[in-house]
């Protein structure tokens, strides 16, 4: 017979502070990113979701079970979606940061690389699937 999976080691205690750290500076980033046009938040929250499963149990679980924040990281870590209004969202700010950076910076090649890469990623979301009808 073969011996049932063990579970996986828990993770060094010396390395949870890093975890910690960076999921509360990548919140503090995300709720910045509300407020500050061409300042993402759904990103930040999902790195802060990952690092907190890392390293804190409280905040990871206070992000999943969130109303605003949880059935976007539930997605995304379910079946690696993103909603139709989340890309749509995403695109509107992206289309927006561009144009006022084709507006104000007076370096061109600042303003094609910037624009170059929200392309990119504008791109990569819209392949994104949708979550599931029943989530």
């Amino acid at each position: 017979m073969s011996e049932p999976p063990s579970s996986p080691e828990p993770r060094p205690v010396r390395m949870r502070w890093a975890w910690w750290l960076l999921a509360y500076v990548s919140l503090g980033i995300g709720i910045v990113g509300i407020f500050v046009p061409g300042l993402p938040t759904t990103v930040f929250v999902l790195i802060s979701a990952w690092a907190a499963s890392r390293g804190s149990k409280r905040l990871h679980h206070w992000l999943v079970t969130h109303p605003r924040f949880g059935p976007a990281i539930g997605d995304w870590q379910a079946h690696g979606a993103v909603s139709r209004k989340g890309k749509w969202m995403a695109s509107i700010t992206m289309l927006a940061c561009a144009l006022i950076t084709l507006w104000c910076v007076p370096l061109a090649w600042v303003k094609w690389t910037s624009i170059s890469i929200m392309a990119c990623v504008c791109l990569w979301l819209w392949m994104r699937p949708l979550p599931p009808k029943g989530s």
